[in-house]
Formats: C-alpha cells, structure tokens, sequence
C-alpha cells in the first residue's frame, strides 16, 4: 500500500505557498517534514567515497570508464573559444532535434539540479509533492525557495511501484523519478501520463531513462501531456558530472519562465559543445549500446546478489544500480569500506531505514569481486 503524507496545517501551508510566490506573509514558514521521516536530504553517493583513496566506487552511478576520447577531445577543442560569452543556440537546437521538439521546448541547465532550483523558485506552485525514495535535491531545492512539500511514499511490500491515485488530488506539482533513483524502477508512462492533469506540472525525472535500452516509458518529446516538464541529464551515461550539463524539455511558456530565473550564461561553453556532441548520432549509438552492456551487467549483479545470503534485490531494476536490503547494513557497509568498497547507504532516501544501500552496475570482473567481499563482509570471521 502506497503511503501519502498530507500537509499537516492549511493556514501553514498557505503561509508557505505565499511565501514562495514572493507574498507578505506575518511568519517565516518552514518547510514540511512528515513525523518520523526526517533524513539528511543533502547526502550523496560522493560523500561515500571521500576519504577513502583507492575505493571502488559502487556509491556514484556515474558510469564508468568516462568520458570517452571522442567526448574528451571535443570538450578540449571548445577551450580555444573560452575568450567569448557561450552562446547556447546550436547546442538547444541539438537538443531540440534529439528528441523532435521545438527548441523553444528546450533549456540547458547546469545540471538536472539547476533544474529543480529554478522550478522551485520560478513557478508559482501552492501543493508540491514528491514521490519518495528518489533524489532529495528536488525536495531540498522545494524547501529551500519556501514551499511546504508534501510526500508520497512508495513501499516495498509494492515493489517501490507507483499508484498514480496515491497523488493527492489538490497537488499543482508532482516530482518523480523514472527510472528512479534509488529503487531502480520504470513506472510506465501510461501512469505517469495519468497523474497529470490541467493546472498541474508533472516533473519527471528522466536523468537514468538513456541507461533503459531502447528508453522505454520515456516521456521526452511528448507535447501532448498537459503541464509535462521533463528533465535529462547528460552527466550520467558520459561521466560529465564535474562539466555540469543536463536540459528541460516543457511547453515554451515554462521554458521561458524557468529561463527568467536563471543567470546570464548559465552554461559554460565546454558544456555546451558537450551537450551538443552528446545527443548527435554518435553518441546515440554508443549509448543504445552502453545501455544493453549496463541491463546485462545489471543482470550478472542482480544474480549474483540473490545468491548471498542475508541479502534481498529489489527488482526488477531497470537503472545503472540496484538496490539492496543487506542484514547488518550498517556494519557491513563499513566492512566493505576495509575491503576496498564504497556503497550508497540507503537511509538518507525519505521511505527508506538503515538496512537499505545502493549499489552501482560495474563490469563483471568488478562486479564479481565485490561479491566476496560482500560475502565476507556479511559473515566476518569471529
């Protein structure tokens, strides 16, 4: 059964809405945190690896082996041009003719975070809502410009699957992830499409969907579902999370009202040529490649850990990491540390406890030794 935490006071909450909508208000609202529910939003997979000098890296879903020589000398050429301002149209227009759009569907974003910065502080929005466990930084970013957010959390007894009539029904922005983030799960479109509705924006988060092969229950592109506002990041799949770059694909009059908010020259011009190269047909080849190297790395990972005992995969994942329930999380993370491992802990997700932790897709090899120290790490010797 699908859990929905409401907002706990209206005056409140109404406080917090006008706030956010850059209304007096007589109280500095904060933001909503359902009882019980408080976790550490801003921890992130990098922060497991920091400190630990030689660990391989399961907390990052970066992938890895990135970027590719071809990726890494077209980004060094754009340096040549670093004396003038970035200009962003051909890298938009790219963009636009990826996914069958109008460029005036397209902004380009330092990152899928500046996305959910500028939709939380842009839009005016009265009932926010994300649907948990997934990445915090659209809740955080939600909080931060003042809204009250409220949450919909997802269970595992459901398998993490979404109950599009689980949104309460006054929600006028909804956030979810897909694939998402932890849990690794594709909603179908047909039941994201179904949460939306005139009057409401629907922010889906697509920054794993190039790592589905065939990017199945993608929602990029669609101009027919009313208040759609897809976000893409381009830092997974070709390890740019240090260039920052991703885009928003929305109807023109959302475009341009996240455009309002956002500095001059958001992105820099080695992000833009990266942007530019990233969805030419190269790089789509080479991702529909990657993404079936990934489902069946994934595959080998997934069967390999529901032979371990004391160890239960939530499935199917679809993402490039899956996500595990591990007897002992705690001390076992920490043992994996001493054996060379850094993981994702799970219980900085919101629906999420300790025993929860993420692990990221590797090559076999990797993937296969990882398994014995999760082995030992279950079972120490006394």
């Amino acid at each position: 059964m699908t859990t929905t935490y409401a907002y706990e006071n209206e005056d409140e909450h109404d406080m917090g809405a006008a706030a956010a909508m850059g209304t007096s208000t007589d109280a500095e609202p904060e933001a909503e945190v359902p009882a019980g529910a408080e976790v550490d939003l801003r921890h992130h997979g990098d922060a497991e690896v920091r400190g630990g000098d030689g660990l391989v890296d399961l907390a990052v879903n970066v992938r890895a082996g990135t970027p590719p020589a071809w990726l890494k000398q077209c980004v060094a050429e754009s340096l040549d041009g670093l004396a003038a301002y970035p200009d962003g149209r051909a890298a938009r227009a790219a963009v636009a003719a990826r996914h069958g759009v109008p460029s005036e569907r397209v902004l380009l974003t330092a990152g899928a975070a500046e996305a959910f910065v500028l939709l939380a502080r842009a839009l005016r929005v009265r009932r926010p809502v994300v649907v948990h466990p997934q990445f915090t930084e659209p809740e955080v970013a939600l909080r931060a410009a003042g809204h009250r957010v409220g949450r919909v959390l997802l269970r595992a007894d459901d398998g993490f699957r979404l109950d599009p009539d689980a949104v309460p029904a006054d929600a006028d922005l909804v956030v979810v992830g897909n694939p998402t983030n932890p849990t690794s799960v594709l909603h179908p479109a047909a039941d994201l499409v179904r949460i939306a509705r005139p009057g409401r924006i629907l922010v889906v988060d697509e920054a794993f969907m190039d790592a589905v092969p065939g990017e199945r229950e993608a929602l990029a592109g669609r101009v027919d579902v009313p208040g759609l506002v897809v976000l893409r990041s381009l830092t997974k799949t070709w390890g740019l999370a240090g260039l920052r770059i991703g885009y928003v694909l929305a109807d023109p009059d959302i475009v341009a009202e996240l455009a309002r908010a956002q500095p001059l020259w958001p992105v820099s011009s080695p992000a833009l040529a990266a942007a530019e190269a990233c969805v030419g047909p190269r790089a789509l080849a080479e991702a529909g490649h990657v993404a079936h190297r990934v489902a069946a790395e994934r595959s080998h990972l997934v069967a390999g850990l529901g032979e371990v005992p004391g160890v239960t995969v939530t499935g199917p994942a679809e993402g490039p990491f899956v996500l595990v329930r591990v007897d002992g999380a705690l001390g076992v993370r920490e043992r994996l540390r001493e054996r060379g491992f850094a993981v994702r802990r799970g219980d900085t997700f919101p629906g999420l406890g300790p025993e929860w932790v993420r692990v990221a897709v590797r090559d076999r090899p990797t993937t296969d030794t990882f398994l014995t120290a999760l082995r030992a790490a279950l079972h120490p010797p006394s």
